[in-house]
């Protein structure tokens, strides 16, 4: 898992930030919609996810395109989709003319509707944009697979004109860092919990990302020489609905519980569902769980990291609530890693193993075993 660091302070994000965060999310909403993002590039491209895009747009854009397009693959999915091993990086593949349709796009990109392969040769060296067009729809909780179309310098400048969103590779690269550092509460309130009454809970906004995270207090934590603190990924099926297949709901309630029996501690509710691939996906990730995966495999097949979290979002929480001197409730060392680089005093963890229940006793093995969790 990679880090990024955080600016040191804290401080408020300078405008031009938060109009390179603005672009961003701009062109992360026009993929879910099925709409085009350009890459401002020497030789512009025009990029469009397989998942979303529609056969007006494809045609469209195919007859305006300057080169032959490629589709821009994770190493991982791009591997099983040619039947053989590729290097550890993008990887751009020159599709026939049969599979540039949008049956043909998601087939490729989506293992749970079809195992579809292609003898597409990929090129010898995947664009200078693929990274940043791959991130883009992972921050658009999409698959993380786009059509990428080279267009004409004046092509492109008719397209930005017409309304097509706009966006640089670095900007992209450079927002998950940005949407930590420009994190701001917004919204804070007494709210009684069964079994920890001394509670409030205190929303925290991205600027220009869209999503907010909240923290959960027990009684007053910031005046605790090390409080205890959890960092809890929402999980929809398993917090809501009670979901057999996970832990996190057990994980949630007793974590509450355990702060209010010391009289204090911090739950960051992060909006990271699926270890940060989405909701929609996380359920894809089931459906191949269903065929034989575990867990670790089954986002890998989809085109994501075993886990794409990150923790900054946490750590920048943890500064504004005056918590940086904590001990941590967690089976996973990543995040004492991630929040020691940012600046947080961890000076011990606790466990929070949750006992199998005859239905998760695969995924909580394969915790164990492949994400390194201390559950013994």
């Amino acid at each position: 898992m990679t880090y990024l660091p955080l600016r040191g302070d804290f401080a408020p994000e300078p405008a031009a930030d938060a109009e390179r965060l603005q672009s961003v999310r701009q062109a992360a909403l026009a993929m879910r919609a099925g709409r085009p993002v350009i890459f401002r590039a020497t030789a512009p491209q025009l990029i469009l996810a397989a998942e979303t895009a529609d056969q007006e747009q494809i045609a469209l854009w195919l007859d305006q395109a300057s080169a032959r397009p490629v589709l821009l693959l994770t190493p991982v999915r791009a591997a099983a989709v040619l039947r053989r091993p590729v290097p550890g990086h993008p990887v751009a593949l020159r599709l026939p003319a049969g599979q540039l349709t949008p049956d043909g796009l998601r087939r490729l990109a989506d293992p749970v509707e079809d195992a579809a392969t292609t003898d597409a040769t990929p090129d010898a060296e995947a664009p200078d944009h693929a990274a940043a067009s791959l991130l883009l729809a992972k921050l658009a909780h999409l698959l993380p697979a786009v059509l990428s179309v080279p267009l004409s310098p004046a092509a492109a400048e008719a397209a930005r004109r017409s309304g097509v969103a706009v966006v640089a590779a670095e900007d992209v690269k450079a927002a998950p860092d940005g949407i930590a550092a420009s994190l701001r509460r917004v919204a804070e309130a007494r709210v009684p919990l069964e079994g920890a009454e001394d509670a409030r809970v205190v929303a925290f906004r991205a600027v220009e990302a869209g999503v907010d995270h909240l923290a959960i207090l027990i009684g007053k934590p910031e005046t605790a020489e090390a409080p205890l603190v959890r960092l809890h990924s929402e999980c929809f099926t398993g917090d809501l609905l009670g979901s057999l297949r996970c832990d996190c709901g057990p994980q949630l309630r007793g974590a509450i519980r355990r702060m209010a029996g010391e009289g204090a501690g911090v739950l960051l509710y992060l909006a990271q569902e699926g270890r940060g691939i989405g909701l929609a996906n996380k359920l894809r990730a089931y459906a191949l769980q269903d065929r034989g995966l575990d867990t670790l495999d089954a986002n890998r097949a989809l085109g994501f990291e075993p886990d794409e979290r990150s923790f900054a979002v946490a750590a920048a929480m943890l500064h504004q609530l005056g918590v940086t001197r904590l001990r941590l409730l967690t089976n996973n060392p990543d995040k004492l890693a991630a929040l020691s680089e940012r600046g947080i005093e961890v000076v011990g963890r606790a466990g929070h193993a949750v006992a199998p229940n005859g239905i998760n006793d695969s995924y909580l093995a394969t915790k164990a075993r492949r994400f390194g969790h201390l559950l013994g």
